[in-house]
């Protein structure tokens, strides 16, 4: 039996679930934006109406408005879009146990077993979704996961489109590179410095060559390209590999020396360990990337000779990149911690003969009694002593609980 995937993306989410609580926003331009006092001030999503003066999303607010002089901002409410979220993929699920998400609006999922037709399924999941929680859905329907994702952008708002496997390079091909997942700026760049601009061309062109130029990602276009993507739909309750774990903040003025730094490094770095120990995790590698006051992006890593779930070192081994790679005059606008190479801490068991694997118990046991104490009163109760110079650059971590992992929708 051939496979049926569909992709159900909500539209303008973020904005859709503020007009529902403020019906009056439905007919006016309006957008859901961070603030500016905080510097997060950038277009998370907009209505139709906004969308109609060419309002985006990733644009700063100021440039929005003067697109659109009228356009209203509304600071988002992220405890009423996981509400949504819940809700949307839970009718989703009732057609299918095969339910990925791919964000906090939007799934994958796979009909193949169904009875009904996936035209049938796709209609009553629209015609539900609009119903019952009053937002509209644009649905993808393919053979593969990438072609239902495709397919789903397609068409919008409120729409349902096809891409059969017998006459998808007519659909497919003529759209440019940036439309397939995995392909960044960077990516299209490269690939437009040797004329390659569409789906067709990455199809036809040779992979070896898309290798060298890209690494593996070149291969994984390849195959994307020419509809040969297997990868399988997960369950909802399968839990994904963690191959990363990170934390970044816009901070609400710039850095400007090295105090300033190491704060918010060490405030970063803590939030990083905790969600690492939490998930019982340990990194071998740790990486930082900056963006400077000229939007300027750069980024160093580093491996430990050990393995590592501990914010001080975590922080001493990003500090250290931050001062071999960075000019002493730079001025930093944001900057994220994040722990890679990660294995499951009941894999790894180091041994030595110089009384370091006894320190890294005993500081690990230190650490788990300090998490259980910001569980049960909050993160803030225990801080290290260089976080409590600036609060302003201490205060960038999630409030980390006991249900910090993800739940399921239903």
């Amino acid at each position: 039996m051939e496979r049926t995937v569909l992709h159900i993306d909500c539209n303008n989410f973020f904005a859709s679930v503020e007009c529902i609580y403020n019906p009056k926003l439905k007919n006016v331009p309006m957008a859901v934006a961070g603030s500016t006092e905080a510097r997060h001030g950038i277009i998370l999503a907009k209505n139709e109406l906004a969308k109609k003066f060419s309002v985006s999303t990733g644009e700063a607010i100021w440039e929005a408005k003067r697109k659109c002089p009228s356009l209203i901002t509304v600071t988002p409410n992220f405890a009423r879009y996981y509400k949504y979220s819940r809700l949307f993929k839970s009718i989703c699920f009732e057609y299918s146990d095969r339910l990925e998400s791919f964000g906090i609006d939007e799934c994958w999922l796979d009909v193949t077993f169904n009875r009904k037709s996936p035209i049938e399924i796709a209609e009553a999941i629209r015609q539900r979704v609009k119903s019952e929680l009053g937002l509209t859905v644009s649905i993808g329907i393919s053979f593969n996961k990438i072609f239902a994702k495709l397919a789903s952008d397609m068409k919008k708002p409120d729409a349902i489109t096809v891409i059969p496997k017998d006459n998808f390079k007519e659909k497919i091909f003529p759209l440019p590179i940036s439309d397939m997942i995995g392909a960044g700026k960077s990516t299209v760049k490269k690939l437009s410095d040797h004329y390659i601009l569409t789906i067709g061309d990455v199809a036809t062109a040779n992979p070896e060559k898309l290798k060298r130029w890209l690494g593996k990602s070149g291969e994984y276009l390849w195959l994307y390209a020419n509809g040969l993507d297997k990868s399988p739909v997960r369950r909802y309750d399968e839990i994904s590999v963690v191959k990363s774990v990170s934390n970044g903040v816009t901070p609400y003025r710039d850095l400007v020396n090295d105090d300033d730094v190491k704060t918010l490094i060490y405030s970063l770095s803590e939030g990083v360990a905790m969600r690492l120990r939490i998930k019982d995790l340990i990194c071998r590698t740790v990486s930082l990337h900056i963006r400077t006051s000229a939007l300027e992006h750069f980024s160093f890593q580093c491996k430990f000779s050990g393995i590592v779930a501990d914010g001080g070192e975590i922080a001493e081994t990003a500090f250290r990149l931050y001062k071999e790679n960075c000019k002493t005059d730079i001025t930093l606008r944001s900057l994220s911690v994040c722990a890679a190479d990660i294995v499951p801490y009941s894999e790894c068991v180091q041994l030595d003969f110089c009384g370091a694997a006894e320190k890294s118990l005993r500081r690990e046991s230190i650490n788990r009694a300090v998490d259980n104490v910001r569980k049960k009163f909050g993160y803030g109760i225990v801080k290290r002593g260089i976080l409590m110079q600036d609060v302003q650059l201490s205060d960038f971590n999630p409030k980390l609980t006991a249900n910090t992992l993800p739940g399921s929708f239903r």
